[in-house]
């Protein structure tokens, strides 16, 4: 496991336009004073798709066993990483209800990684004034951008 008392601080945010459509994800990785950027987009995914790829990516990009603390304005992630999971493995990834569960690729991937670190997951109010949180967030609206689809206004009946 982790050996040291360094921690590396992530913050991670995903998002989608229309929700589902194109999408954007990013990651912050903060250690010891310096700081990485990830980030990345999909043509057609969702929102939860985009959340869990940040963290899954972020903590790919972790080279050796770290602590880490975790920042996602993502309930879906941080309860289903610190509490639903175990439920799911239980019942041979099936929901409460008995139904698959969803995006079941992304949480088997995240279970996975997150097996080789020790982390705290920490959830953050989305939009409300963390800097680090609303960085990611940009990046992750740049990320989306740069796939360059536009998809036309939805317009209420």
């Amino acid at each position: 496991m982790p050996d040291g008392t360094a921690v590396v601080e992530i913050w991670t945010d995903g998002g989608c336009k229309p929700n589902p459509g194109p999408g954007g994800w990013a990651a912050l990785l903060c250690y010891r004073g310096q700081e990485r950027e990830l980030s990345g987009g999909e043509a057609e995914t969702t929102n939860n798709r985009m959340e869990l790829t940040a963290a899954a990516e972020a903590l790919e990009a972790l080279k050796r066993p770290c602590r880490v603390v975790l920042h996602t304005d993502s309930e879906y992630v941080r309860n289903g990483i610190t509490r639903w999971s175990t439920g799911w493995v239980r019942r041979k990834w099936r929901n409460a209800s008995g139904d698959p569960v969803a995006n079941m690729d992304l949480w088997r991937r995240l279970l996975e990684i997150s097996a080789r670190h020790e982390i705290e997951w920490k959830w953050v109010r989305g939009h409300s004034g963390n800097v680090n949180n609303e960085r990611v967030d940009q990046m992750a609206t740049a990320a989306r951008d740069a796939l360059g689809i536009a998809y036309p206004r939805r317009t209420r009946k």
